[in-house]
């Protein structure tokens, strides 16, 4: 099947992963659904149809009733691994506006909403010039408002990367100004103008390059039952997991872990995980 899948033309193998979505998530699938999604003619859907029980002949049946594909008691997937991570990364693009219902897989929206995030206000012209800063390795000089600052002051910057914080985007930088790598928040770049060469790379960056493993455990103060849950809400095996991260990173992903503050901070119900290698993290770090 891997094979048959590799010399599958892209167009045809992301239809193929299409009707291997809908047959998992929404139990059917038939030529309309195809074609709306495709724009593609009833000859085409049938065909991909065809092809796809060729290839995989249990995954599907035809329920002559309903008019429509459905899925087969014996359904194996072929093309496209069933992951909850992207059916609800879907949902949640739907609720940010970020997709259209027309441009999802998901055929019967269940009821979704997300909790309100703040828009950031990234400049497209800003980002695009940072991102060719990147990719052609210069600096730019920037306009940039800090905090520790009450007014914004230009410097050059070289950066080479751009990060998540769970909130905000960064873009990873060599500050000519402090000498130092740092995070410039993307939101607070408020003009770019000259651009040089720039002989640094990420490879000078240590905490850039440098990744720790966070070792995290239920709050010891939990119940065993409620110990058991938080296992399962962060995939723990043995009562554990690890979360791997880069070094420059860290601050923000202990800080959206709620691990920034010692566990006695929160009641053991809210702060529910703890970080088991704190010193040797911190310890790695001197």
């Amino acid at each position: 099947m891997n094979n048959s899948k590799s010399e599958l033309r892209w167009g045809v193998a992301q239809r193929l992963e299409f009707i291997e979505f809908r047959l998992f998530w929404e139990g059917h699938v038939n030529r309309s659904d195809l074609m709306e999604q495709f724009g593609l003619s009833v000859n085409q859907a049938s065909a991909d149809l065809n092809r796809y029980i060729s290839l995989a002949p249990d995954n599907m049946v035809y329920d002559k009733s309903a008019r429509t594909y459905v899925r087969g008691p014996d359904y194996a997937a072929q093309f496209l691994q069933p992951d909850a991570s992207r059916y609800l990364a879907q949902l949640r693009s739907l609720a940010d506006g970020l997709l259209d219902s027309d441009d999802a897989w998901i055929a019967q929206l269940p009821a979704y909403d997300a909790a309100p995030t703040p828009a950031r206000g990234v400049n497209p012209v800003i980002l695009r010039s940072v991102v060719s800063a990147i990719r052609g390795s210069e600096a730019i000089e920037v306009k940039y408002q800090s905090l520790s600052r009450p007014e914004p002051s230009w410097r050059w910057i070289a950066p080479h990367a751009i990060g998540f914080d769970g909130f905000r985007w960064h873009t990873r930088a060599f500050c000519k100004t402090d000498e130092v790598f740092k995070d410039f928040l993307l939101s607070r770049i408020l003009q770019t103008r000259g651009v040089q060469a720039s002989g640094i790379t990420d490879a000078a960056d240590a905490d850039w390059q440098e990744h720790v493993t966070l070792e995290i455990a239920p709050h010891p103060e939990l119940s065993e039952n409620q110990k058991n849950v938080i296992a399962l809400d962060y995939g723990m095996r043995g009562g554990r997991a690890k979360i791997k991260v880069r070094r420059a990173l860290l601050y923000y992903a202990l800080k959206r872990l709620g691990l920034d503050t010692v566990p006695s901070a929160r009641r053991p119900q809210d702060q529910q995980i703890v970080l088991l290698n704190r010193e040797a993290i911190n310890a790695d770090h001197r």
